[in-house]
């Protein structure tokens, strides 16, 4: 068991969409990996729940089988060396199957007689049926809480698809559950590297003091892929990549970036610190919003087709699948300086990272030398695929003159701690077992986030331009680099070493 750590209680996890690759390529793993470290009771079950004809008995041996291929899937989120048969065995063991259709109050009642004690019930299901399910669950009254008993509720994202629909699906999950029996998950932050961004900030005195407008120029946020949407047409159609990644997972990487210091790390101080910052966001302004739409083109020497010729997508589509916003944050920390957020699928390079970037320095004392300019200082947040921070300085080339040069001081984790294979949901799924909402959203949270960029969707709604195009393997739309060209800045590079 790691240090510190401390066995979850008692608990049986029903998870609706038993048969969905979410609980295949990601919670099962996660599980798996609680297993090994030795948080999980003896008395942790599984109930997996699905419309799918299937045993327990396939179930589970699909689900081994599976676990077995990511052993020689290099892609996969979880690769490790080989499963290790007793572990994998002690998790088997607690798998039961239960082929019931989420909306039959009858069906799950039954369920709820498998259920003597604590129980959570994984959402792992498309969004249109979250709302359904928890008023199902209701009528059947099994999430009723008892004393000393816990019944959760774990939502996935998307949560709503504008602020209207945001406000009513909180509405009808609060008219059943509780606040605290919800958790509303975004497995960008079960990354260890977000959760760094916290411990960074405010367990290092040298940061927290030039954390603010005298010293910031502006921030940038980026989650550049380079695949496509691949199979997944039918889905992201209806979805874009606004919805898919701005008021989720941009969204919280801006918090943690930006929000004051909690009191405490509890649940609620630092969920009041996140809902206080988007509170302070003002509406974006839909003249700072770039939308764009890859075309054919080549990423990482392989062909690409267009997004309007993937399986799933209407041919003349106008669904962005790159988005580039700016932010301005109304508060004494931040007035003035801008939040660029940029998110988008099929670039030139693979990065999830924050960069900080420092106003420059006065030039007066350097004018006769041969450093013709300062190069500004800069603190990247490595997310990934490269985890740690970088920070970036000037520095005097060797020589008789004096020249200034850039130069990095990097901390990798893959350098300091060893590396396990992980998938991200790990600490979310313990910390739900625990009871510990810090990591999840509140409901006042996800509207402020929606609140924020809703004056884009409708105004997007109402453009019949539709998207800018831009080849597969570029850096993305030319509008987004206009975005701070503007400015008189320009994006850190997406394609650099």
């Amino acid at each position: 068991m790691p240090p510190g750590a401390h066995r979850a209680p008692a608990c049986t996890l029903v998870i609706f969409g038993a048969h969905g690759d979410l609980t295949k390529r990601l919670l099962m793993p996660a599980l798996y990996n609680l297993v090994g470290n030795g948080l999980l009771d003896d008395g942790f079950r599984v109930i997996g729940v699905d419309r799918v004809d299937s045993t327990t008995a396939q179930w589970r041996d699909g689900l081994a089988a599976m676990m077995q291929s990511f052993t020689h899937d290099p892609n996969a989120e979880f690769h490790p060396a080989s499963i290790n048969a007793r572990q994998w065995d002690w998790l088997a063991q607690r798998l039961d199957y239960v082929q019931a259709d989420f909306s039959n109050v009858e069906a799950l009642q039954q369920l709820g007689t498998k259920l003597p004690g604590n129980a959570i019930f994984y959402l792992a299901i498309p969004s249109r049926f979250f709302a359904t399910v928890v008023e199902t669950l209701g009528q059947a009254g099994v999430v009723a809480q008892k004393e000393g008993v816990f019944r959760r509720v774990v939502i996935e994202k998307p949560f709503g698809s504008d602020l209207a629909s945001a406000k009513e699906l909180n509405r009808r999950v609060l008219s059943v559950l509780d606040e605290s029996q919800v958790f509303r998950i975004d497995h960008f932050l079960g990354k260890e590297t977000v959760q760094n961004i916290l411990a960074m900030r405010f367990g290092n005195l040298i940061f927290e003091p030039l954390w603010r407008n005298e010293y910031v120029d502006h921030v940038e946020i980026t989650a550049a892929e380079t695949i496509g949407v691949e199979q997944r047409g039918a889905f992201y159609e209806p979805t874009g990549a606004l919805r898919d990644m701005v008021p989720n997972h941009l969204f919280q990487l801006f918090a943690m970036v930006a929000m004051e210091p909690p009191n405490t790390f509890d649940a609620e101080s630092v969920r009041n610190a996140k809902e206080q910052l988007f509170e302070a966001v003002t509406p974006i302004d839909p003249a700072d919003a770039v939308r764009g739409q890859y075309a054919t083109g080549t990423v990482d020497g392989r062909p690409m087709v267009g997004y309007r010729e993937s399986p799933g997508v209407a041919p003349h589509s106008n669904t962005e699948t790159y988005v580039a916003l700016k932010l301005h944050v109304d508060n004494w920390r931040w007035a003035g300086v801008p939040f660029y957020l940029r998110t988008g699928k099929a670039l030139g390079g693979r990065r999830t990272e924050v960069v900080v970037q420092f106003r420059k320095p006065p030039m007066l004392m350097f004018r006769e030398t041969e450093t013709e300019e300062l190069p500004p200082n800069r603190i990247i947040l490595n997310i990934q695929p490269a985890q740690g921070l970088t920070v970036e300085l000037g520095a005097k080339k060797p020589g008789p003159e004096m020249d200034l040069t850039d130069v990095q001081a990097r901390f990798r984790y893959e350098d300091v701690f060893a590396k396990s294979p992980n998938v991200g949901y790990e600490t979310l799924l313990y910390d739900c077992l625990m009871g510990d909402e810090t990591l999840f959203q509140r409901a006042d949270n996800i509207e402020a986030a929606w609140k924020a960029v809703d004056p884009v969707l409708q105004a997007w709604a109402k453009d019949t331009a539709g998207p800018e195009l831009y080849e597969a393997g570029t850096s993305g739309p030319g509008g987004a680099d206009d975005l701070l060209r503007r400015d008189g800045r320009a994006w850190y590079p997406l394609d650099r070493a």
